[in-house]
């Protein structure tokens, strides 16, 4: 993630074209304006070149303006590593305020789908006549594609998560990402005949390219207003006390069927979770819909 506003736009001019192995690729979004870098980008472009200038017109300064640069790209990385932030580009933290006044949440479910979990969820939704957006791993739904369409069949929307999950996403450069994502277009495509609007990075991490690759394929980058932390607490008081916390309408809410945490003994926590999180949003004229 340690990448220069110098070397993101000189790669922005050539990012690859990743080749149409399928049909999906045809109907790819077309951005409908010019790209335009986040704030945090432009003002590390302006760093870079004004620390270019300051060596040129005094050599003597050269550390100053090494150190100038370093300190960017430290900033550049600590950015990447806060998943709310928009300083990298646009990112979706909550509804629009129509959505809020009328007390709508977006309910997102990552890593799926699970067949161990993902049925039982679906028949927690229904049951409570909400909706859910589940932001899937490509792979996962080439193996598991007619649960996936079940997903669909239900009313829910599927969404981008990547091809394939990688711990690393966040490190890659322009061409991998671009594949990466692109991949997991065509995986969800091709299961469910529907092509994702909507992104969310592993572990909401990311890096400078991000926004531009995004912008290309046409997807919105979209995080999250609260998450219960479900992978790794087996405690599902917790989690519910983390999800509901001040919640409110035009929250994202973020949850997982996919890496569930899942204690000894015990169905996975977000079973325990999800009714009694819905139960929760009925009784404060709250309503989990599809953006």
């Amino acid at each position: 993630m340690f990448i220069g506003a110098s070397t993101i736009m000189a790669h922005s001019i050539r990012l690859p074209r990743i080749p149409m192995k399928n049909a999906a690729h045809n109907i790819a979004h077309t951005p409908v304006r010019p790209w335009r870098p986040g704030p945090l980008v432009q003002a590390s472009i302006a760093v870079h070149g004004g620390a270019l200038a300051l060596a040129a017109a005094e050599p003597g300064l050269w550390p100053w303006a090494l150190a100038g640069i370093a300190l960017d790209h430290a900033v550049i990385t600590a950015t990447g590593l806060w998943p709310r932030s928009s300083l990298l580009g646009a990112n979706m933290t909550r509804l629009p305020d129509e959505a809020a006044r009328r007390g709508e949440i977006w309910l997102t479910i990552d890593d799926g789908p699970e067949p161990a979990v993902t049925p039982q969820v679906l028949e927690i939704l229904e049951a409570y006549g909400a909706r859910a957006s589940f932001f899937c791993i490509g792979q996962r739904i080439t193996k598991h594609a007619s649960l996936a369409r079940e997903i669909v069949a239900a009313g829910h929307r599927i969404e981008n998560h990547t091809e394939r999950h990688l711990h690393r996403f966040s490190l890659l450069g322009p061409s991998a990402m671009t594949e990466e994502i692109a991949r997991g277009q065509d995986s969800i495509a091709n299961a469910t005949g529907r092509r994702p609007q909507y992104f969310r990075a592993p572990a909401g991490l990311r890096n400078p390219f991000l926004d531009y690759v995004l912008h290309k394929q046409g997807l919105k980058l979209a995080s999250w207003t609260r998450r219960g932390f479900d992978t790794r607490e087996h405690d599902a008081d917790i989690v519910l006390r983390r999800l509901t916390k001040n919640i409110a309408g035009g929250d994202i809410l973020l949850l997982h069927d996919g890496h569930a945490a899942h204690p000894a003994g015990q169905q996975p926590v977000v079973l325990n979770v999800l009714p009694r999180l819905l139960e929760q949003l009925s009784a404060q004229n709250l309503k989990a819909v599809l953006v």
